[in-house]
């Protein structure tokens, strides 16, 4: 009988292979977008986004939790995990804000919270 469990490190082997899976296909559709002469999808900017901010800082987003369109392009709030705890309610989490330009290219990030992962917002909503 074989151990199917994943190790922490083939884990990390599979998020870093889904990482540059992504970082591919969004290359992909940045080089067909600029081919067309088209802008972006909201779909491909969010993925544009995710792979972006994981290439930068290594960490992998869990989710984005606010997605907007500015005048300057695009502004992205993207949950990740930054510490991983036992029990996992106890692992940190990080809010980052990402502004994109209109073709969705990062032109910036800054993490605008940490908390529990375990924790309610008490900041009113957001």
């Amino acid at each position: 009988m074989s151990n199917t469990n994943s190790t922490p490190n083939t884990q990390s082997s599979r998020k870093s292979q889904n990482s540059h899976d992504t970082n591919d296909s969004v290359r992909n559709e940045r080089k067909e977008n600029e081919a067309d002469g088209r802008r972006p999808t909201p779909m491909e900017v969010l993925r544009q986004a995710r792979a972006q901010l994981t290439e930068l800082t290594g960490l992998v987003p869990e989710t984005v939790s606010s997605f907007e369109q500015t005048e300057d392009g695009w502004s992205v709030e993207v949950e990740v995990l930054e510490l991983a705890r036992v029990p996992d309610t106890m692992s940190l989490m990080a809010s980052y804000q990402v502004e994109l330009d209109p073709e969705g290219q990062l032109t910036g990030y800054r993490r605008v919270r940490r908390y529990e992962r375990g924790r309610a917002d008490t900041r009113g909503g957001r």
